[in-house]
């Protein structure tokens, strides 16, 4: 059993309180958050199912902001270890949304367990225009040839690939055995799979309906690497 959960869901168009941002200024909901993961680990460890929890901090844009909220994290975590007088492993990494951070990949490698890009926000943040925009002129933008296709729906390539396979470069060179991954609608597109499949990233994670089209792509972008 795999558990990934965020401490933080974002809202479109991103507020700028939102993500670790949220947890830094009121901590008491990191902590919240984090000991109901850690206590549902040791629940259902009691039952016999072994379950893997990775947290994730949510929107950093400085190394800083992730070591704040993972130490509150970990401190969380030995409370309630004490408490049930158990221990659970787990892993704390971070969403990389913002561009910044991507930059950064190399700083955060040294501090996280993982990392999961976030890419419908990463792509936001990188054109400067959000998903709730673009139905106003991408329909143009696509048709004049513009843009070659939604970046929301297919990576683009040329330049929030770039800053990704940067980061995954920059991450691994800090850190060989990081684990990477990407989430949101492009872990359900099979170009957008078959570049990060190129790029050494692990897994995708998509909604439940891509998911038959997600293992087919991943199977065809492996088969044509070898």
């Amino acid at each position: 059993l795999s558990l990934s959960l965020s401490l933080s869901s974002l809202s479109l168009p991103p507020s700028p309180h939102t993500g670790c941002r949220l947890g830094i200024t009121n901590p008491e909901i990191t902590q919240m958050q984090s000991r109901a993961i850690v206590e549902a680990a040791l629940n259902v460890k009691a039952n016999g199912i072994v379950a893997q929890p990775d947290i994730m901090i949510p929107l950093i844009g400085d190394v800083s902001e992730f070591v704040h909220q993972r130490d509150l994290i970990h401190a969380t975590a030995q409370q309630v270890f004490a408490e049930r007088s158990d221990t659970h492993a787990f892993r704390v990494g971070t969403m990389i949304e913002i561009p910044r951070a991507a930059l950064l990949a190399e700083e955060v490698a040294k501090e996280a367990d993982f990392f999961s890009f976030g890419t419908n926000d990463l792509t936001q943040m990188t054109y400067g225009f959000s998903r709730d925009d673009v139905g106003t002129f991408l329909p143009i933008y696509l048709q004049k040839h513009i843009l070659p296709h939604d970046p929301f729906q297919t990576l683009d390539r040329r330049g929030v690939g770039k800053l990704v396979k940067m980061a995954v470069d920059d991450g691994r060179k800090a850190k060989g055995s990081l684990k990477i991954g990407i989430c949101g609608e492009h872990g359900g597109d099979p170009d957008s799979i078959q570049f990060v499949n190129g790029i050494g990233i692990d897994y995708v994670s998509c909604s439940p309906f891509r998911v038959p089209i997600a293992r087919l792509a991943a199977a065809q972008a492996e088969i044509q690497k070898k």
